[in-house]
C-alpha cells in the first residue's frame, strides 16, 4: 500500500474528502439523528394532535407516526436513487452532487422551523427530501470517486465515503448527548444542521474537475479529460490511462447509457447484476439498521442504566469509525473479498451471540454485557467491509455504458430494504422476540457463502479485466474488439504506469494545445 500512496494526489484526496463530507455523511447524520431525541419528538406530536383534536393518541399510533418519521427518510432514497441514471448522464457526477445540495437547504428549512410552524408534517416532509439526496448521493459519491481513482487506489477512495457514513453517525451520536443537542429545546436545530456540510461543499466541489472516464466516454472530449488527469494525477500516470480507458470504450458494445431494463435483459453481465442484488439487498438485510435505528432500546433491554446510555451509544460510534478506517486502509493489501467474507461471517456470530445473551441474560447476570459486546462486534464487522465494499463493487463490476443503471438497481434494492428493517423490526422485536436477531444471522452467513463462492477479487484489475473475469461464468464472449498492434504496443510499454516516451507528452500537449 505505501507504494500506491505515491499515486495519491493532494487534489485527489481533496475530492475525496469533499464529497463525501457534504453528502456521504449526511447519510450517517440522518440515520442516527432521529435515536437521541425520539421521546422529545413524540411528544411534540402529542403536543399537536391534542391541540388539533382536543384528545391525544395511544402509544401504538405514536410509536406507528414515528416509525413513519424514521423510514420516510428511507422511502426518500429509494425515489433519489431511481433518478440517478439520469442525473449522472445529464449533469455529470460532480454535477449532480452540486445540483442535489438544494434538496439539503430545503429539507433543513422544514425541519429546523417544524416546531415554530407547530407542524409534525413538516419533519417528516424534511425527512424525505433529505431522504432523495441521500439517495442521490449514496449511489454518485462512489461512482465519481471510482471513475476518477487510479486501479490501485479505487479501493481506497471508494471506502472514503463508508468512512464518512460512520463518521455522519458518530457527530450525530455525540451531538446528541443530553450535554449538547440532547436537550428538548434543541431537536429543530439537531435536525437541520444538515446545511453546514452541504453549504462547504457547495462552495468548493465546483473547482474540481468532472470525472475523466465520464468526460472521454460519455462527452467525447479528450482536452478535458486530459485536463482532469493531470489534476487528479502524477504527471507519469496519464498516458497509461489514456490508453486504458480508450480500451474500454472500444469494448463497450454500446456508447448510449444502458437503461435498467437493457442492463436485467443482458446476458453478458447476468452474474454481476445478481451479485450486486445479493450484496447490496444482504447490505442492509444484515441487522445493522435495525442496531443503527433502535440502539438506546437495545441497551436498555439489556439492562443498561438509563443515564448511561447515551455515552455507550457513542462509544460504538468511536468503534464504527476506527473500523471504517482499518477496512479503508487495508482493502488494497487483502483485496475485497476476505473483507466482505469477514465481515459478514462476523457479523453472523455477533447476531446468533445477541440472541442467546439475550434469551440467557434472566438467568447469568453478565450476559447483558454479552449483548452489548455483539451489538460493538456486528457494529465493527460492518464497517470493516459490508458497509462500503457493496458500493464499491457495484461500480466496478460495470463498464461505463452499465454502470449508472447498476447504481439504480443497488441503490433502489439498498434503501428497499433499508425501509423494510426500520419499519418491520420494531413489530418483529415484539413477536419473535430475541429470535429475531436470528434472521439477520442467516443473512449475513448467507452473503458471506455468496461472496466465497461467486465473486472473483477485483483489486487492482482494470474494468475491462474484471469484464472478461465475469465472461465465462456468464457464459458469453466478451464483445471485445482486438486492440491494433500500435495499441498493444503501447499497452505492452505501459504495463499499468510506466515512464512517457517524451514523444507522447509533446503529443498530448499539442492535443491540449
Amino acid at each position: 500500500f505505501p507504494q500506491d500512496i505515491a499515486h495519491l494526489t493532494s487534489s485527489l484526496l481533496a475530492v475525496a474528502f469533499l464529497s463525501s463530507f457534504g453528502s456521504s455523511m449526511l447519510y450517517g447524520y440522518n440515520l442516527a439523528v432521529v435515536n437521541s431525541p425520539a421521546e422529545y419528538i413524540k411528544d411534540f406530536y402529542n403536543q399537536t394532535i391534542v391541540r388539533r383534536n382536543g384528545s391525544g393518541v395511544d402509544k401504538e399510533s405514536l410509536t406507528l407516526i414515528y416509525s413513519v418519521t424514521v423510514s420516510i427518510f428511507a422511502i426518500g432514497g429509494l425515489v433519489g436513487s431511481l433518478t440517478v441514471g439520469i442525473q449522472v448522464t445529464r449533469f455529470g457526477r460532480r454535477g449532480t452532487l452540486v445540483h442535489s445540495t438544494v434538496l439539503v437547504f430545503i429539507a433543513g428549512v422544514l425541519m429546523g422551523f417544524s416546531r415554530l410552524c407547530g407542524s409534525p408534517e413538516m419533519i417528516i416532509i424534511g425527512r424525505f427530501i433529505v431522504g432523495i439526496h441521500s439517495g442521490i448521493s449514496l449511489s454518485v459519491v462512489p461512482m465519481y470517486l471510482g471513475e476518477s481513482a487510479p486501479k490501485n487506489l479505487r479501493g481506497f477512495l471508494g471506502l472514503v465515503p463508508s468512512i464518512f457514513i460512520c463518521i455522519g453517525v458518530f457527530i450525530a451520536q455525540i451531538l446528541g448527548l443530553h450535554e449538547l443537542l440532547g436537550k428538548e429545546e434543541h431537536w429543530p436545530l439537531f435536525l437541520s444542521l444538515v446545511v453546514v456540510p452541504t453549504f462547504i461543499q457547495l462552495m468548493l466541489l465546483p473547482w474540481f474537475p468532472e470525472s475523466p472516464r465520464y468526460l472521454l466516454m460519455e462527452k467525447r472530449n479528450i482536452h478535458a479529460t486530459i485536463t482532469a488527469l493531470k489534476w487528479y494525477r502524477t504527471k507519469s500516470n496519464i498516458q497509461a490511462e489514456v490508453e486504458e480507458m480508450q480500451e474500454e470504450q472500444r469494448s463497450l458494445s454500446s456508447v448510449e447509457t444502458v437503461s435498467v431494463l437493457q442492463l436485467v435483459r443482458d446476458p453478458s453481465v447476468r452474474w454481476q447484476l445478481v451479485t450486486v442484488l445479493v450484496v447490496n439487498a444482504g447490505m442492509q438485510l444484515s441487522g445493522i439498521d435495525a442496531i443503527w435505528f433502535y440502539t438506546n432500546a437495545i441497551f436498555e433491554n439489556a439492562g443498561i442504566p438509563a443515564h448511561q446510555i447515551q455515552y455507550t451509544t457513542v462509544g460504538t460510534g468511536a468503534i464504527e469509525v476506527i473500523a471504517g478506517f482499518i477496512g479503508c486502509f487495508t482493502i488494497e493489501r487483502v483485496g475485497r473479498r476476505p473483507l466482505m467474507i469477514g465481515g459478514f461471517s462476523f457479523m453472523g456470530v455477533c447476531c446468533a451471540g445477541i440472541t442467546f445473551s439475550l434469551l440467557l441474560q434472566a438467568h447469568v447476570s453478565f450476559m447483558r454485557y454479552v449483548s452489548v459486546a455483539c451489538v460493538v462486534g456486528i457494529i465493527a464487522g460492518f464497517c470493516i467491509g459490508p458497509a462500503g465494499v457493496p458500493f464499491l463493487m457495484t461500480g466496478e463490476l460495470f463498464k461505463q455504458s452499465h454502470r449508472p443503471s447498476a447504481y439504480i438497481v443497488g441503490g433502489f434494492l439498498n434503501w428497499i430494504s433499508n425501509f423494510t428493517v426500520g419499519f418491520v423490526f420494531p413489530f418483529l422485536q415484539m413477536s419473535a422476540g430475541a429470535f429475531c436477531y436470528l434472521v439477520f444471522c442467516g443473512v449475513c452467513v448467507g452473503v458471506a457463502a455468496y461472496v466465497f463462492f461467486i465473486i472473483p477479487e477485483t483489486k487492482n484489475k482494470t474494468f475491462v479485466e474484471i469484464s472478461q473475469m465475469f465472461a465465462s461464468r456468464n457464459a458469453c464472449e466478451i464483445e471485445n474488439q482486438p486492440l491494433g498492434i500500435t495499441d498493444q504496443l503501447g499497452l505492452k510499454k505501459m504495463k499499468g504506469y510506466g515512464a512517457l516516451v517524451p514523444g507522447d507528452v509533446d503529443k498530448m500537449d499539442r492535443t491540449e494545445k
